[in-house]
């Protein structure tokens, strides 16, 4: 688990290209300098962990873009204290950030084998999600609603239904949606029966599969 001063450096200097890239909130700056990406992926990749670029991890999947992390965790907004529901933990990277930034961390992974090497490995570097989850993102997890943030980290065809039930009043739920590319949308729950929704741009990301089982 070692973070060598050289890949401290180059973690630095992806921050700052990350900053002139438009990311302002300086606590998603200061999260992302302090997890050491590289530990992430497979050791002979790790030139590519301070590239801002995603890049393939175990069963299909990928670990996004340092850019596109921080763009969803800036529209998340996240205190100190949040609940938050992250739907596809991956390498467990934007969890690691949403733990840094001080939220209590629920995820699921629709993948058993990522799911397994993520739980052990997000323990190993002392990041402790609430609640880890192996099962259907497109179901969220009604147990332990209603969340303050929603963070859906692949690429959704439409919006889940059981996601806008499990979000707070005054909550926001940041979501890819569409095909390919997608639309990175943010929607904000005014009142119990009201949203107020937003777009950002186009996206890429893997697609958010359902019906684990």
């Amino acid at each position: 688990m070692e973070d060598s001063y050289r890949q401290q450096g180059k973690r630095k200097l992806l921050v700052e290209l990350i900053r002139e890239k438009g990311i302002k909130d300086e606590k998603v700056l200061k999260a992302m300098n302090a997890i050491p990406r590289h530990l992430f992926m497979d050791s002979s990749f790790e030139d590519h962990a301070y590239q801002d670029k995603a890049f393939p991890i175990a069963a299909g999947q990928t670990i996004s873009q340092p850019f596109t992390v921080a763009y969803q965790t800036e529209l998340l907004q996240v205190k100190p204290g949040d609940l938050v529901l992250e739907v596809g933990t991956g390498s467990g990277y934007q969890a690691a950030v949403l733990c840094e930034l001080g939220a209590k961390v629920y995820t699921i992974e629709r993948q058993q084998k990522l799911y397994k090497k993520t739980k052990n490995f997000l323990q190993q570097l002392g990041y402790r999600p609430k609640f880890m989850s192996f099962g259907d993102g497109y179901k969220g997890l009604p147990d332990y609603a209603p969340f303050d943030k929603i963070i859906v980290t692949a690429g959704a065809p439409f919006i889940p239904k059981p996601l806008l039930s499990q979000l707070k009043v005054g909550g926001r739920l940041v979501i890819p949606v569409g095909e390919d590319p997608q639309i990175m949308t943010l929607l904000k729950r005014t009142s119990p029966t009201k949203f107020q929704k937003e777009t950002f741009g186009e996206f890429r990301f893997v697609p958010l599969l359902e019906d684990k089982n």
